[in-house]
């Protein structure tokens, strides 16, 4: 049985999304339908209104309650909170090896814009759009999604579980490279370029560890501000014309790992210039999405130095998701201190003022 929704409707790459009544398909064996309560605002939402056919339903950071289930669904029942996160089809290589964010079927089920077999979930004027992007489309007041996809969730009582939808991409992102890909450990340093949600989300991380020294690199001073708040304990302002000077001042020999969410060659440089011999660079973009940096590969041999490419934090997000939760709850990983929340109807208020580096992790709360 199909169902009815409102969304906001992306219709062309320059003008703003709408909010328009659309229609929900019929939810496969494997799927659910959701009740959306929130959905966080993540900058790839942005990049891929410039790159999928459009009109277009998008938003991947969704929380909701269960509202139906597929005859295949046993992991949640109607009436459950889930948050939403990435895609994986559960039967690759690198799923049954436990690493599903490395999914061989991600740009299928994710970026294909219509399920793997071509179909779309939602419909405008009773015409498919493309939908089930990172399988949820949640920027809607309903998302059908897959079983795979949902992580069983809840807040304390008496908290806003709202704010579980600033959790499933970057906050993931950034909290699974310093936790699960580089594992940092008590008492090793960290360099961080990037304070928006991915790079304050690995500062918590560290923090919440006992790294130090934890260095932020940022050009906007209420973000390194922030940084300190979370847990850094130095800050860099990257306008300096001595950022690597400051860096080494504080860290002679370097830090442990440096994490790199800018997208700046810039910054990528003075991360490979920051870290120790035997350390590790880890990124979670590039230039524009899609650009290059320069690697100086020398510095890299010399150094004996690591890169590591970063997706979805490495994360197992069934088991990664309700453990950043505990850390929230002791008071180790106040995620929140990153969100501005958003009426449904403000979603191109909350767009531009991302874009603008007003809010640091915009929260869109539906009627």
């Amino acid at each position: 049985m199909t169902s009815t929704a409102t969304a906001a409707v992306a219709h062309s790459a320059d003008t703003d999304f709408v909010l328009e009544d659309v229609t929900l398909d019929t939810i496969r064996p494997n799927e659910l339908l959701v009740k959306i309560e929130a959905v966080g605002i993540c900058h790839t939402d942005a990049t891929l209104k410039q790159m999928l056919p459009l009109p277009a339903v998008l938003g991947h950071e969704g929380m909701g309650i269960v509202e139906q289930i597929g005859s295949a669904v046993t992991k949640v029942k109607p009436g459950d909170r889930v948050v939403i996160s990435y895609p994986h089809c559960g039967a690759c290589p690198n799923c049954e090896d436990h690493h599903p964010n490395l999914c061989d079927n991600f740009g299928a089920l994710a970026m294909a814009g219509a399920r793997p077999d071509g179909s779309a979930t939602i419909f405008l004027h009773d015409k498919p759009i493309t939908s089930a992007f990172f399988s949820q489309s949640s920027f809607a007041t309903k998302a059908i999604t897959l079983e795979n996809n949902v992580v069983k969730a809840d807040v304390g009582a008496g908290e806003d579980p709202h704010k579980l939808a600033a959790l499933p991409c970057g906050i993931v992102t950034g909290a699974g490279a310093v936790l699960n890909n580089l594992n940092i450990q008590k008492g090793q340093g960290l360099l961080v370029f990037g304070a928006g949600a991915v790079g304050l989300s690995g500062v918590m991380a560290a923090h919440s560890m006992g790294a130090h020294p934890i260095i932020v690199v940022d050009v906007v001073e209420e973000r390194l501000t922030l940084a300190r708040e979370l847990g850094a304990s130095h800050t860099i302002n990257g306008r300096s014309d001595d950022v690597i000077e400051q860096i080494h001042a504080i860290a002679p020999r370097g830090t442990d790992f440096a994490l790199e969410t800018s997208g700046h060659i810039a910054a990528f440089n003075n991360g490979v210039a920051g870290v120790k011999k035997g350390g590790a660079m880890a990124m979670v973009t590039a230039p524009n999405i899609g650009g290059t940096f320069e690697l100086n590969g020398m510095a890299f041999l010399s150094q004996t130095m690591s890169l590591v490419g970063i997706n979805m934090g490495g994360s197992i997000t069934e088991e990664f998701i309700p453990r950043l939760i505990a850390l929230n709850k002791e008071g180790k990983f106040p995620y929140e201190k990153l969100i501005t929340y958003y009426k449904f109807d403000e979603i191109n208020k909350a767009f531009a003022d991302s874009h603008k580096g007003i809010a640091i992790k915009p929260v869109l709360v539906m009627p």
